[in-house]
């Protein structure tokens, strides 16, 4: 795609000055919503605009509420996924494919609020080329905070760059950062690791993220697991020295347990000490799996790069005007079949 600094002049429906981004799967109690929110927003505080959804594979009637809204919509467009490609590879897609001078990504659930599509525009106005909102407070479980701290401690402790705590994606992002991004060869990428690690002029809007609007939160354990371990696994080089770094722990532990057997055969000890043992050893083959499971991902992470896979594969696209460059590097659309005698 060309940067935005060497394209002529061309109409602010084909390269507007903001697009905002929504990535939706089974939203249905919110499409519309949304749409009014962002759109109502934009109005106000920028000179052109596009809104773009893409759909994951929704099971309800958010797609057929899509398609009404592009029907009346002509700023806005629509890409349906021919499956759900989950949290990391469908939103970044869709910002790869915005055409705005900033791109802003944020949630259907009004958990990511438009009403700091303004202050974002403003930072980027005067001269940042990233900005982030960050999760200052937010309602949710005992369990879902504990989670998304134990995340941020690993990611602090072993990214090879700073990650920034209570940042989950919701932002503005500068022409220059979404095409430098969009070169990398990232078929799983996490995006707001490789924002920072790019070094692009960042600025920060902490806000208080409030519970969603309607319907059902997608998140559970297990997608937070995927994601944490998705993102810690494309995000350090470390965790290939983290073995020879337990080693050595795990040397100094045998060292400890082999004095204690030799004080208690001293002291003529009973079968306390085996049975230690045995617990130790199993603590260690648990830690043994854990870092084989990351290093596996980190291997599974390469081989991915190496088959040069699509991050997604549409569907359908809608809404997008005649003329609108389709960055074809980074975009495909399934086929469609046609019976031939």
């Amino acid at each position: 795609m060309t940067p935005a600094s060497e394209r002529p002049e061309i109409s602010p429906e084909i390269c507007p000055e903001i697009s905002v981004v929504i990535p939706c799967y089974n939203e249905e109690e919110n499409v519309r919503q949304i749409h009014a929110a962002v759109k109502a927003e934009l109005e106000t505080h920028a000179r052109s605009y596009e809104i773009l959804f893409i759909d994951n594979a929704s099971a309800d009637r958010t797609r057929a509420l899509m398609r009404e809204i592009v029907a009346a919509d002509p700023t806005t467009r629509v890409i349906f996924n021919n499956r759900n490609y989950g949290q990391m590879r469908s939103p970044t897609y869709a910002i790869y494919q915005a055409e705005g001078s900033a791109v802003i990504a944020m949630c259907a659930d009004f958990q990511d609020p438009p009403a700091l599509i303004g202050p974002l525009i403003a930072q980027w106005r005067a001269g940042a080329e990233v900005v982030l909102g960050q999760r200052r407070s937010e309602r949710a479980s005992f369990g879902t905070r504990l989670s998304r701290s134990l995340g941020y401690t690993l990611l602090g402790r072993f990214a090879d760059y700073p990650v920034i705590p209570g940042a989950t994606g919701f932002g503005l992002f500068s022409r220059a950062c979404v095409d430098a991004l969009a070169a990398w060869n990232e078929p799983e990428p996490f995006f707001r690791g490789m924002v920072v690690e790019s070094g692009f002029r960042l600025a920060v809007i902490p806000f208080d993220r409030p519970e969603r609007a309607a319907g059902v939160t997608k998140n559970n354990w297990r997608t937070l697991f995927d994601f944490a371990v998705s993102g810690l696994a494309g995000s350090s080089k470390a965790l290939l020295r983290a073995p020879l770094i337990l080693s050595v722990y795990v040397g100094a532990i045998s060292a400890l347990l082999l004095l204690a057997t030799l004080v208690s055969a001293v002291l003529g000890g009973d079968v306390t000490g085996l049975l230690l043992l045995l617990d130790v050893q199993t603590g260690m083959f648990s830690v043994l799996l854990l870092i084989l499971g990351l290093i596996g991902e980190q291997v599974r992470a390469i081989a991915e790069r190496t088959r040069n896979v699509p991050m997604v594969i549409e569907d359908e696209r809608l809404g997008f005007p005649p003329g609108r460059e389709r960055p074809s590097s980074r975009t495909f659309v399934k086929p469609i079949m046609t019976d031939t005698l």
